[in-house]
C-alpha cells in the first residue's frame, strides 16, 4: 500500500482536502442539512431521519467531526452535537480565498 504523502502539501491544501471529503458523499451532506434544520443540538438518534444504519451514520459523523464541523459531546453512546458555526465560517473564508487565488492567474 502506498503512502498518501500528505506531508508534501501545505496545511491549507490538506485542510481543503479533509473538508472536501465531507462533501464528497451525499449522506454526509444530508446529515449536515438535517442537523442545520434543528433548533437545538441533537441528542438522539438520527437514523430514522437519514434512512441509513446506525453504524453507517456513525462512520459519516466521524468524518464530519474529524473536519471540525460538529461540536458537542461524543462520549460512548452519549452523543449530543450540533454544527460548529465558527468552523463553517473559517472554511467559507478558506474556500473563498482558495477560489479567488486560483482563478486570479488563470487565462
Amino acid at each position: 500500500m502506498g503512502a498518501s504523502k500528505v506531508d508534501i502539501y501545505s496545511n491549507e491544501i490538506n485542510e481543503i482536502a479533509v473538508v472536501a471529503k465531507v462533501f464528497s458523499h451525499p449522506a454526509r451532506v444530508a446529515i449536515l442539512q438535517y442537523i442545520s434544520k434543528q433548533e437545538a443540538c441533537i441528542c438522539n438518534d438520527i437514523v430514522e431521519e437519514i434512512g441509513l444504519a446506525q453504524a453507517t451514520i456513525s462512520q459519516h459523523l466521524k468524518v464530519i467531526n474529524d473536519a471540525g464541523l460538529l461540536r458537542g459531546t461524543f462520549e460512548g453512546k452519549s452523543l449530543c452535537y450540533c454544527l460548529n458555526i465558527d468552523r463553517f465560517q473559517q472554511l467559507q473564508e478558506l474556500f473563498n480565498t482558495f477560489f479567488n487565488k486560483t482563478k486570479l492567474n488563470c487565462c
